[in-house]
């Protein structure tokens, strides 16, 4: 089984799944949206929300990609498998599988929120997906609690946001300024 990417077009990400799923169901063994977990400023509020991991974008695992390119044709919307190589389509490596997998929630496909300290220089998670992965962060906006990661996906860098709240910054004192 292994797992491919379908461009969409962007906001008809779930509709289009849904589609896919009808038409291809016998053929798939899933598509899915991948969503991440943030926080949005709502009226003076902070409230979680859920939103597209990868706009335009969904995924689907099969076996049998000829079978899928074949009636993809039959989707009433816009979808073309990613990753032709010489007339090829290529599926998602093991390792963008093992990233994309380790980061979302199995059942519904979600990157949650991520929570997290500041101690100096470094930026410690203690608890959500980016427990461990924290050299996965290349930028951290703290007033908008998003953590920036990078993530190779066909042979280009792909930076993508998801939810990280800095619960605490703690600033270390230099050891020369006690001299």
């Amino acid at each position: 089984m292994a797992m491919y990417v379908i461009q969409v077009e962007g906001g008809r990400e779930t509709h289009v799944c849904g589609l896919v799923n009808k038409l291809l169901g016998d053929r798939i063994k899933e598509c899915f949206v991948p969503r991440r977990e943030i926080f949005r400023r709502e009226a003076g509020e902070w409230t979680t929300v859920r939103e597209t991991l990868f706009p335009g974008y969904l995924f689907v695992e099969t076996d049998d990609v000829s079978k899928v390119m074949e009636r993809l044709a039959r989707v009433p919307a816009f979808t073309r498998l990613l990753g032709k190589s010489d007339e090829r389509v290529i599926p998602l490596s093991q390792d963008e599988v093992a990233w994309l997998t380790a980061l979302m929630q199995p059942l519904d496909k979600v990157v949650e929120m991520s929570t997290g300290v500041i101690e100096g220089d470094r930026v410690i998670v203690t608890d959500g997906p980016l427990v461990g992965r924290e050299a996965l962060i290349s930028k951290i906006d703290r007033h908008k609690r998003l953590a920036y990661l990078d993530m190779r996906m066909f042979g280009r860098t792909k930076t993508i946001k998801v939810g990280l709240e800095i619960v605490r910054k703690n600033v270390t004192a230099d050891s020369d300024s006690n001299s």
